[in-house]
């Protein structure tokens, strides 16, 4: 597929989708929701481990308000349901590690989009931005679930009530992301990061990935039998018995991702 809005790249297992309207701040408009979703589906069978950027200044600025004629009288009920569910719900159980290297301003719901990803790497000099106060909104696209468990109640709250932008700095001391480098360091860190998952142990990066968000939910009774189930697979994989072997060996293991 000829995509307009994004650009795809494949490179040893990983698969790298920017968005790709810089004159726009990466706004989220329906021809962009339409492509990340068929590029994320298409993708999803060959690689071990996908990122998320953004081209220019901007990871994403949001919604795009300039998509329809008259703003104001969007469907938000309608566009929420059709456009943004499929694609949160689609990364959120993705079958490889998702990480959003942030390389600017993520508001509204384009910092709803870089949080579903599994793991946040930012420049210094991005920010994150829940503005839909500003317009006389709630956040949306997974906002008001996210933000209270990667940065707690309160500042959720804060975040949503008085819509400033939280510098990455800032976002990564209170939780909300996993890191924040200098912007001159940042390309060759996300990287990195998009590599290693990428060649890492596919099978229990999965069942990590599933473990994790279910002890949000489960009782302790309930997560130490999923724990036990999903180690049991992984114990029969053979990347587990690669790992064995290199440790014994005393060299790096190469995980086939089985």
């Amino acid at each position: 597929m000829q995509y307009d809005t994004i650009a795809v790249t494949e490179d040893a297992g990983l698969g790298t989708v920017t968005l790709n309207r810089p004159e726009v701040l990466n706004a989220l408009n329906t021809q962009m929701r339409a492509e990340l979703l068929h590029a994320l589906r298409d993708l999803a069978p060959r690689v071990r481990a996908l990122a998320l950027t953004g081209a220019g200044r901007a990871f994403c600025s949001g919604q795009d308000l300039g998509d329809r004629a008259n703003p104001a009288g969007i469907d938000l009920e309608r566009t929420l349901h059709d456009e943004y569910e499929p694609l949160l719900r689609l990364i959120h159980d993705y079958p490889v590690p998702v990480i959003a290297a942030v390389n600017g301003a993520a508001a509204g719901a384009g910092a709803s989009l870089a949080l579903a990803a599994d793991v946040v790497v930012a420049a210094e000099s991005a920010v994150f931005l829940q503005a839909f106060a500003r317009i006389g909104l709630i956040p949306d696209a997974g906002g008001t679930w996210m933000l209270p468990r990667l940065a707690g109640l309160a500042r959720a709250m804060g975040m949503a009530l008085f819509a400033e932008k939280v510098p990455a700095r800032q976002a990564a001391d209170w939780g909300l992301i996993w890191e924040a480098v200098p912007d001159g360091a940042f390309e060759a860190a996300w990287t990195a990061r998009a590599r290693g998952l990428a060649g890492g142990p596919t099978v229990a990066l999965a069942a990590a990935r599933r473990a994790l968000r279910a002890g949000l939910v489960n009782d302790f009774e309930a997560q130490l039998a999923l724990e036990a189930r999903l180690q049991g697979a992984c114990g029969q994989s053979r990347d587990f018995r690669e790992g064995v072997v290199a440790f014994l060996d005393r060299r790096p293991p190469r995980f086939e991702g089985r």
